[in-house]
């Protein structure tokens, strides 16, 4: 049998696992399983914790559909709460290697739990070649991007380890989230597809995003989509740099934008539930 913890950030949901208690690799098939809500654990992806010598701990994040992520802060402040409650780590901070970069994690312990915790998320970037997005080498700041279905907008793409675009509204709609979601992560324009944050700006340092994120869909919450959107929120002079509060539908994140475009992420986590897979499922879905 297998052990696993489950976790959320704001409704975003992951279980975490450690190489060493699988019997092998994992196939596109076993995180499909694992993800399914019907037939499985049910959650919005997969926290694979690896070796590594780059950093204190390894990460590997997949998404429901078996695609690997470079990063997740939601995924991050989760990972960062297993490592410390289950007496993984012996500082409250420490480092994590991501295929998205290093980035350093600050647990808040209170009680011997972990219930907040701070990531440093890296430098955001607007440039085409390192979102990846195709054409000339420049930023990607309120550009026309015309959909497959006629729909014209004006989006503004960022990496911070992992690509966003971001489309400025001045009206959030679930259903034009759900809609264009899909158009516009697998735009041909986006080799790799990306995170879609439609955003509303509430005020110069508070913003009302919708998530469809690369892989899973319409989300509750997502860290990196909160970095992505806060700072191209600055970067188009809607908010100012410094604390930005994105507000989700799973609820609200604080990012710290500096003048460098380093991104700090401040947010709750809490863990739902600790298990086995059990031999039945591993014989079946795991090779």
């Amino acid at each position: 049998m297998i052990p696993f913890v489950k976790g959320h950030g704001l409704g975003n949901d992951y279980v975490v696992l450690s190489e060493e208690d699988l019997p092998g690799p994992l196939s596109t098939r076993a995180i499909v399983r694992i993800c399914d809500r019907n037939r499985g654990v049910g959650s919005d992806g997969i926290l694979l914790r690896v070796p590594t010598t780059r950093a204190d701990f390894g990460l590997r994040i997949f998404n429901p559909d078996g695609s690997e992520a470079e990063k997740s802060g939601n995924g991050l402040r989760i990972f960062a709460k297993f490592l410390w409650d289950h007496g993984h780590a012996s500082a409250a901070t420490f480092t994590v290697d991501t295929k998205g970069g290093v980035v350093e994690c600050r647990c808040h312990v209170r009680d011997g739990r972990v219930g907040f915790v701070t990531v440093e998320m890296g430098r955001a970037t607007f440039r085409a070649p390192e979102i990846p997005m195709s054409g000339p080498d420049r930023e990607v700041v309120g550009v026309p991007l015309q959909l497959a279905d006629g729909t014209a907008l004006s989006v503004t793409a960022v990496s911070v380890g992992n690509p966003h675009c971001v489309v400025f509204v001045d009206r959030l709609d679930e259903a034009a989230c759900r809609r264009l979601g899909p158009l516009v992560e697998r735009h041909p324009a986006f080799p790799n597809r990306t995170n879609v944050q439609f955003a509303r700006v509430h005020a110069r340092d508070t913003l009302d995003i919708l998530i469809w994120e690369r892989g899973a869909g319409f989300t509750l919450a997502s860290g990196s989509s909160s970095c992505g959107a806060a700072a191209a929120a600055v970067r188009n002079g809607l908010c100012d740099p410094g604390r930005v509060r994105v507000r989700m539908p799973g609820g609200e994140l604080v990012i710290e934008v500096r003048p460098d475009w380093s991104l700090r992420l401040e947010g709750p986590v809490e863990e739902v539930c600790r298990g086995t897979l059990s031999a039945e499922f591993v014989e079946a879905h795991l090779p």
